[in-house]
């Protein structure tokens, strides 16, 4: 059955929209500036679906053509790309479950730039050193990126009756890489800091530590995002796409209001690139980080275990895992569950505190 909605746009003109909904047939949709010309593909597509010779919207659209629609909202724009160059030109009607398997096992068996191995120090010997291939986590998260995409050509578009993503087996997630400093760690990396060369560096991995935030919205911080009052550090852009606030607290607080004394008022960002880099977003710390990392000696340390570390001690001082959560930007529990253990002491002291209620107690 054929419906016609008569649109008015912004500039006043009338367009309309045609929808066809038939059992046992995906719905058709399309536009026309013409009445009649509404009426008479409404009436010819409705004849060809009855007689089996429509083809569908999956049939008349390309894979490119779906991708150039959902760019503009898409989050993992790299890999979306990918996508592009493996099912571009295709029709959508091609891209099926079996080829999205093989892509998705021809992705497992590839190299990477990354090493398999450590380095030696031995240059004959790390020139040798075999490539490691695309761990399951990397896989699915290409695979997520195309899932999402197509998704977008189901409930949007209706270019799609399936999204064949969803018959497609991901590969098992790993629980997360927990490393996290000891105190004594601790105070070595804060020292090592805060004597680097670099004035920078100190402030951007206290500022890590307190708040649990990812290093880039450390370093791409402004000053338009402090609240100096209300002690809050306000994300806009986050990995997730939500606002999330983070605590401004202890030396970060201070040493964020001294620099606030002197900061630049021509440029409006915390932690700006060194002249020579002024197309840069942020100062580079890679350098001066790695030197501190050093002079603490910390071994399998990365950035990210700055946030490692402030979860770990939320966790060891009590706080839930949904709080946590909330602090470090998580819409599930799944990312925090790696941190449950460290809690296992609160935990025991609620389970006291229960039966103590229920007259059970010690």
């Amino acid at each position: 059955m054929a419906t016609i909605e008569k649109r008015s746009t912004n500039e006043g003109a009338t367009t309309y929209r045609v929808k066809i909904r038939i059992k046992g047939f995906p719905p058709e949709s399309a536009s026309f500036e013409r009445l009649s010309d509404a009426k008479n593909w409404a009436s010819k597509t409705e004849s060809d679906m009855k007689a089996g010779r429509h083809f569908g919207q999956s049939k008349r659209h390309t894979f490119n053509e779906l991708a150039d629609e959902y760019e503009h909202r898409a989050k993992d724009a790299t890999r979306l790309e990918y996508w592009r160059k493996v099912f571009g030109p295709d029709r959508l009607d091609t891209v099926t479950p079996a080829r999205i398997d093989k892509e998705r096992r021809k992705l497992l068996s590839e190299e990477t730039q990354n090493f398999a191995t450590p380095a030696t120090g031995d240059a004959k010997k790390d020139a040798k050193r075999p490539k490691s291939k695309r761990t399951g986590p990397t896989v699915n998260r290409y695979l997520a990126a195309l899932s999402v995409c197509l998704a977008y050509g189901v409930k949007t578009l209706q270019w799609l009756e399936r999204n064949p993503c969803e018959r497609i087996t991901k590969e098992s997630e790993s629980t997360g890489r927990v490393r996290f400093l000891s105190d004594a760690e601790r105070d070595r990396l804060l020292i090592a800091c805060r004597e680097s060369s670099n004035p920078d560096l100190y402030l951007a991995v206290v500022l890590s530590l307190t708040t649990g935030a990812r290093q880039g919205e450390i370093m791409t911080l402004r000053w338009g995002q402090i609240e100096f009052n209300r002690q809050v550090i306000t994300l806009h852009k986050t990995k997730n796409g939500e606002r999330r606030a983070l605590p401004l607290v202890g030396e970060a607080f201070t040493l964020l209001q001294e620099r606030a004394k002197v900061r630049n008022l021509k440029d409006d960002r915390i932690f700006p690139p060194k002249p020579r880099a002024e197309k840069s977003e942020c100062v580079d710390l890679h350098a001066p980080w790695v030197t501190a990392r050093k002079a603490a000696e910390l071994d399998d340390f990365h950035w990210h275990d700055l946030r490692h570390t402030a979860a770990s001690y939320l966790a060891m001082s009590g706080v839930s895992l949904v709080e946590i959560a909330k602090v470090l930007g998580h819409r599930t529990l799944q990312m925090v569950a790696r941190y449950s253990h460290l809690s296992d002491g609160h935990i025991v002291a609620t389970g006291e505190k229960l039966a103590a209620r229920l007259g059970v107690g010690r």
